[in-house]
């Protein structure tokens, strides 16, 4: 049973999620879109890829696409697949919709005609039609609209695959795991030895370093939740089921202990111990080196390595460290600030000065910092040798490499005073 799977991912993270798909799917014909990447595949691939992935959103299986232009065509859509293949009726669905310039006056009623269409087949062909369950359903579906054609996808995956299994404890805008895991892919660090430490020193609930931890000791994205699959008809005859024990005992087989050292840590001992729980739920408590430190202080842990960050930022930033009063961030930007860091100094002055501590210790470290700000590099005094652009949300930032050398790019431009 082949079909066309979708995995939608972050804006500006489809090339990066290209090649996690060639690495996972060797044999796969991967093409990039925008907003994901599309491939052909079955059973096993849409396992392969839900328990693997850390930069899709999910893994849709496309069951249908053709033009459409108003609702009775969505019905008749939505009619073709065999459903009695996916559910009975004493199973659950939900359908979910997005558009781009859909001419329809209203979504929630294309959502409407697509629960019709399989519920009325059900009822013809089963004798009863399945419930509706909008918090966790049997089947969920996606709809998606374009200004001339309509797709509908199974999803795969239900929970959005950032919800990795682990996360209890967060501050108030934690960083979705996806996202870390695009960081992590961007600045080029897998784990290996050569890859050389790491250290988020404003980690808040532990994201980047709890990923990163993972990604080091081998242990799947998926290895600690379950997935709308496991309920879905193509997934439980014999055959898949044998292939998805298959899968999970090879990725528990694949784990093993970090080859590098990672390092973490928060100014507020409450986000500390938040880290260190998610950490422990994890399982790579014992790869992760937390400590409760100001930013502005810590010192390198080791000789070199890469410094890789999302710092507050956001109408809503209060550094700590040193006393102050709260002022807008650097260029003004309007977004969220990030909990671990409370009232301060202005967002100018931390990073200033956290810059100058960097230059003062750090040189040698690569560091990567994910900001919205295009000012930030100003703001540092450093010249960035990279940027990657990647959204947060709706949040258009970009992550930017500093390579640390001691002293400011003024002290090294300058002439040497005379005498």
């Amino acid at each position: 049973m082949n079909a066309v799977l979708f995995l939608p991912c972050a804006a500006g993270v489809e090339a990066l999620l290209a090649d996690e798909v060639a690495r996972l799917l060797p044999k796969a014909a991967v093409r990039t879109q925008r907003g994901g990447v599309a491939l052909g595949g079955g059973v096993r691939e849409a396992m392969t890829l839900n328990l693997h992935s850390r930069l899709a959103q999910r893994v849709l299986w496309r069951v249908a696409e053709a033009p459409y232009r108003h609702e009775d065509d969505l019905y008749a859509l939505a009619r073709e697949p065999r459903w009695a293949d996916w559910i009975t009726p004493r199973h659950t669905l939900r359908v979910d919709v997005t558009a781009q310039r859909a001419p329809l006056k209203s979504l929630n009623f294309a959502g409407l005609r697509i629960k019709d269409a399989v519920c009325d087949q059900l009822r013809e062909t089963q004798g009863a039609r399945p419930d509706v369950d909008l918090h966790r359903p049997d089947l969920p579906l996606l709809l998606h609209l374009s200004a001339t054609h309509a797709t509908l996808y199974v999803d795969t995956s239900g929970e959005a695959l950032f919800k990795r299994g682990w996360r209890q404890d967060q501050g108030e805008a934690p960083l979705k795991e996806t996202l870390a895991a695009a960081m992590l892919a961007a600045a080029g660090w897998q784990g290996r030895a050569e890859d050389g430490a790491l250290l988020d020193p404003v980690c808040g609930s532990g994201t980047i370093a709890i990923e990163a931890a993972q990604i080091a000791c081998g242990i799947a994205a998926g290895a600690l939740r379950r997935f709308a699959f496991e309920r879905l008809g193509p997934f439980r005859d014999a055959a898949a089921q044998a292939a998805w024990r298959e899968l999970r005992e090879a990725a528990r087989a694949q784990q093993h202990a970090s080859a590098v050292a990672i390092f973490a840590g928060d100014v507020a001992f409450r986000m500390t111990d938040f880290a260190a729980r998610n950490a422990e739920r994890a399982g790579v408590a014992a790869a992760i080196d937390f400590k409760t430190a100001d930013a502005l202080q810590r010192m390198p842990p080791t000789g070199r390595g890469t410094l890789l960050l999302n710092p507050p930022y956001g109408e809503r930033i209060e550094p700590k460290g040193t006393g102050g009063t709260r002022l807008p961030a650097v260029g003004g930007a309007r977004t969220a600030a990030r909990e671990g860091f409370a009232e301060g100094e202005s967002a100018g002055d931390f990073f200033a000065r956290l810059a100058t501590h960097w230059k003062r210790h750090y040189a040698g470290w690569t560091a990567w910092v994910l900001s919205p700000d295009p000012k930030l590099p100003q703001a540092m005094r450093l010249k960035e040798s990279r940027r990657v652009p990647l959204w947060n949300g709706p949040i258009e930032c970009r992550l930017l490499r500093f390579d640390l050398v001691a002293g400011s790019m003024r002290e090294r431009s300058s002439p040497t005073p005379p005498g």
